[in-house]
């Protein structure tokens, strides 16, 4: 009975893994999507943050 009991706990676990895993994998290719579509815009906000810091 015991042994069940572990066996169930870790299950959960592991299933607990697999969801933050899962949550994970979502927020990056979100986060891929959001720099692929505005990566230019980006680049120029970024170069103009930069030379206006250059003399």
């Amino acid at each position: 009975m015991l042994n069940k009991m572990a066996r169930l706990v870790k299950e959960e676990e592991g299933q607990g893994m697999a969801e933050y895993g899962l949550i994970l994998g979502g927020v990056a290719v979100v986060a891929a999507g959001v720099f692929f579509t505005l990566g230019g815009t980006i680049k120029t906000m970024v170069n103009d943050i930069v030379d206006s810091f250059t003399p």
